[in-house]
């Protein structure tokens, strides 16, 4: 059975209501589902249910009973929200133009141990997980239950960003609801995206928590932690990954969107219009959640792929997951490949092509150069997600190493090399081997880490000049894309690549609905293209 543990502090909050509201209310038997008390002057105070509201007094509210509200509470801050010192009541403010204070919403605040058994283990892979839904469905209760686990369960530096002490209460003592989460207070909503630079800086958490990311800097700022190898857990506005996607303000924390222009023999080729949208950046969350109610959730497993996909004109359905009442997880809906998907019609740039067939998958996508030496690469002022990224792309064997006498290559900026710090100049004493790339791109260290593969060094610096080699490999794939496209060629075969470029050159075949196939053995094993109507004994 699903249990779950629920305190309220409820006495707490009724205490600090006039005796004419707080009276019948303590006589009520449906006090477990109250969620809020509403007073505005002038009005009769009510108390609202799910559902329902209910009349607590005849009389109206005076000026008096708002002020012997305030006075038993905290100090409004500049968001004007109160709380109870150690409770998790929230009390906001509705103000006249003189400031005064003439309504009040005293919502109850309540702490449900076991409500994120849905979850549970995606939160602790370490993943960073963003977390959506309408108002009122459990968001907040959800991400302090993260913080208790995080802290106690799997012994985690937890601190949480408390903009409206929503998480861990009012007062400087947090609720015990957390467990042993820190908490960092904010002293003004505008202030939040500073206080979580702050807290990375200055506490080294392994986990940062945070609830409702709303403004560009603090989107900023989501992407600066996650890229110091900071698990976060957030809310944001939205009840759906779409949502984000089509919001300026926050759709960096998805990747970020761009538009970009194609000339007129690819916009051609591709069947589209020249302008078609795409993914920025690397997503600063790993994982979306749709919270549909504390048992129900939407899970967005893989952010990228599925960013990718809508902007491409064809939807990955998220993984469903439902709580049974024995507590078992019951996944409702599988997500289908992006491939599969594909034929769900399209909106953009890749529709056509998507439309019509489904590509074939390359058979050695995953192969890995077992000869290859295992690397520890340190990296010195590039991004670590994208360094991640480029890692699973290319297969390369190689693991991120946390300091650099642990490593036995170094990867940096070209901007940092030149001004030689002490950890760059540290490195060439050591004779370590410096990669030095022009810009922190994703495209970038996956040259670098396949330059690794291919090359032994003792010392020394490489400089990457672009990745010359994939251009050149992806120019040939397109050269002969346009040759089979024209009926020059009935089938092209490339030069010999890498299994990571075989992949680029297979994936730009089927975007013009074109057939690729690999053959041959390494090291001579190369994508050969041709048209799908192409003779069996040609193949």
């Amino acid at each position: 059975m699903v249990q779950r543990v629920i305190t309220d502090d409820l006495d707490l909050l009724l205490d600090a209501l006039p005796p004419h509201i707080c009276g019948p209310l303590k006589l009520r038997e449906d006090n477990f589902e109250l969620l809020e008390i509403v007073m505005d002057l002038g009005r009769r105070p009510e108390a609202r249910y799910p559902g329902r509201e209910v009349l607590l007094a005849e009389t109206e509210v005076t000026a008096e009973d708002i002020d012997y509200v305030t006075s038993r509470i905290g100090a409004f801050g500049d968001d004007n929200r109160a709380g109870i010192e150690r409770t998790l009541h929230r009390i906001s403010a509705i103000r006249n133009r003189r400031g005064r204070i003439v309504g009040l919403t005293c919502r109850v605040g309540r702490a449900v141990y076991g409500t994120i058994q849905v979850i549970d283990d995606l939160i602790k892979t370490g993943k960073s997980t963003l977390m959506l839904g309408r108002p009122g469905v459990g968001k907040t209760t959800m991400l302090r239950e993260v913080a208790r686990v995080l802290a106690d369960e799997q012994n985690k530096r937890v601190v949480i960003v408390d903009t409206s002490n929503e998480i861990a209460g009012d007062g400087d003592i947090p609720h015990p609801a957390i467990g042993q989460a820190r908490r960092m207070q904010v002293p003004t909503p505008a202030l939040q995206h500073s206080v979580m630079i702050e807290a990375v800086e200055n506490h080294m958490p392994e986990v940062i928590v945070i609830d409702e990311i709303g403004t560009e800097l603090e989107a900023a700022a989501a992407r600066t932690i996650a890229e110091r190898g900071v698990q976060l857990v957030a809310t944001a506005h939205g009840n759906e990954l779409e949502n984000l996607i089509m919001n300026p303000t926050l759709a960096d924390l998805v990747g970020g969107i761009q538009s970009v222009t194609l000339g007129d023999e690819e916009a051609r080729r591709r069947g589209t219009q020249k302008s078609i949208l795409e993914r920025k950046a690397p997503p600063t969350f790993d994982v979306v959640v749709e919270i549909q109610s504390w048992d129900r959730v939407a899970v967005h497993g893989d952010v990228a792929e599925t960013v990718d996909s809508l902007l491409r004109g064809y939807r990955i359905p998220a993984e469903v997951r439902e709580l049974d009442e024995l507590g078992e997880i019951r996944v409702i809906a599988q997500p289908r490949a992006a491939a599969g998907a594909a034929r769900a019609g399209s909106r953009s740039g890749y529709g056509r092509a998507a439309r019509e067939r489904e590509p074939r998958p390359e058979p050695d996508v995953r192969e890995v150069d077992a000869d290859a030496p295992f690397r520890r690469v340190y990296p010195f002022g590039i991004s670590r997600k994208r360094l991640e990224q480029a890692i699973r792309e290319t297969q390369a064997r190689v693991a991120i190493a946390d300091e650099l006498q642990d490593a036995d290559t170094v990867i940096t900026l070209r901007s940092y090399f030149r001004r030689k710090p002490q950890a760059l100049r540290d490195a060439e004493a050591r004779g370590i081997p410096i990669y030095v790339l022009k810009t922190n791109t994703v495209v970038q260290m996956e040259q670098s880490l396949l330059s690794m593969a291919q090359h032994s060094m003792d010392g020394g610096v490489i400089e990457d000049e672009g990745g010359s080699h994939v251009t050149t490999a992806m120019q040939e794939a397109e050269d002969a894309i346009a040759n089979v496209l024209n009926g020059d060629d009935a089938r092209v075969d490339l030069a010999p690549q890498n299994a990571y470029i075989r992949r680029l050159q297979h994936q730009l075949a089927q975007r013009y609905n074109l057939a690729s196939r690999s053959q041959g053995r390494e090291p001579q094993r190369r994508v050969s293209i041709s048209r799908d109507d192409e003779p069996a004994w040609l193949r």
